[in-house]
């Protein structure tokens, strides 16, 4: 292994690990903002996510200004239609989960049992994917927009340093006005609590060095189809080999660090998305468990009520298939594509909010009802 590699690794994990920490210590999860608009008319959680991407698209235009890492990252695309359906699908399925790809991780990391089957369940509608690929792929080409590019400003052939500065400055702008005003701000007494804000601003430092480690921001979700690659080959060897999903390698690409030039994908092997992505699962999960023991609050309940059970596993199916569907996740699009202004996360933010609103209907009336 080379020593770029190491580093990588060492990234990834000391990111993950950070990562974890904060999200326990100040609960931010991205399902969270969108249930509680939904259910209860709080914008406080919400308002952070604005200042996650203002502060991003600062820093990311500034990495690309370098010339260090090139914009657009890779993995992402042209946009299609079909990002709509994929954030309408993952939209409803994080609600139902009780947690977005890494909500779920962080939660699971304190000790959260619905959180572990919701895991279960990305796992199990990753690899469901799989065998929908071929179709999906025709249908996705089929509602493609009649455009090559990528994001916004490549489309209308200009730079993107004039309109990321406009719109990070008036992003933390309105971020400084809330603040004023005590609308960013949560009342809380408890020991150890980071406000979301605070959060909001760390995140967003946290994906500039991913992007500066890596050449992209974090992204999680391809490792998922990957687990289930895995177990497929364990227990169905000759099924896995038909499956021709798990030989695609979408992601070919020289690290910004330098060295040979890595390639990875979905299927069962030891490759770039392995290096780049199982060290940040990992770190989330034992960053919030650090977290959660440090304060005294780790516990496992193994005693849920059937609808949440069910509800933690089909939303754990619906946001693994939905995040091939997409592709990739909510935390890819919004902290990753949105600072951009990728297409693609654009139209997969259109799907996300009537998702979470109709995952929310379901939850309230359904999973919670008396």
């Amino acid at each position: 292994m080379q020593s770029i590699h190491l580093i990588m690794l060492a990234g990834g994990l000391l990111t993950g690990l950070i990562a974890g920490f904060i999200m326990h210590r100040s609960d931010y999860c991205i399902a969270g903002m969108f249930s509680n608009l939904f259910l209860f008319r709080s914008t406080i959680m919400l308002k952070t996510l604005f200042l996650l991407i203002g502060v991003s698209m600062l820093l990311f235009e500034m990495v690309n200004i370098t010339g260090f890492v090139t914009v657009p990252f890779p993995f992402f695309g042209p946009p299609s239609l079909a990002n709509i359906i994929g954030g309408f699908l993952f939209g409803a399925g994080m609600i139902l989960s009780g947690g977005c790809v890494v909500g779920t991780l962080y939660k699971m990391g304190a000790g959260s049992f619905a959180s572990t089957l919701a895991f279960l369940g990305l796992v199990i509608g990753s690899t469901l994917y799989a065998f929908l690929h071929p179709k999906w792929v025709f249908l996705s080409k089929l509602l493609a927009l009649p455009t090559n590019t990528v994001t916004i400003p490549q489309l209308l052939g200009i730079s993107s340093t004039l309109p990321a500065f406009l719109i990070s400055v008036f992003l933390i702008a309105l971020f400084v006005y809330w603040l004023r005003n005590a609308e960013i701000e949560t009342s809380v007494v408890v020991d150890g609590y980071i406000q979301p804000w605070k959060a909001a601003i760390l995140l967003a430092f946290l994906g500039s060095v991913s992007v500066l480690i890596t050449g992209m921001p974090m992204g999680i979700t391809t490792s998922y189809s990957k687990f289930g690659a895995i177990l497929i080959q364990l227990i169905a060897p000759e099924r896995y080999t038909d499956i021709k999903y798990f030989t695609l390698l979408p992601l070919n690409y020289t690290p910004p660090l330098g060295g040979e030039t890595i390639s990875g994908g979905p299927g069962a092997m030891i490759d770039a998305i392995s290096l780049i992505q199982f060290p940040v699962i990992f770190g989330i999960i034992g960053g919030s468990a650090i977290s959660a023991i440090w304060l005294g609050e780790w516990h496992l309940n193994l005693r849920l009520p059937w609808k949440q059970i069910v509800s933690a596993v089909v939303g754990g199916i619906l946001m693994g298939m939905a995040s091939r569907m997409a592709p990739a996740c909510n935390i890819w699009h919004l902290m990753g594509g949105l600072p951009i202004m990728a297409m693609q996360s654009l139209l997969f933010l259109l799907g996300l909010l009537p998702g979470a609103w109709f995952g929310t209907l379901v939850f309230s009336r359904v999973v919670v009802s008396s």
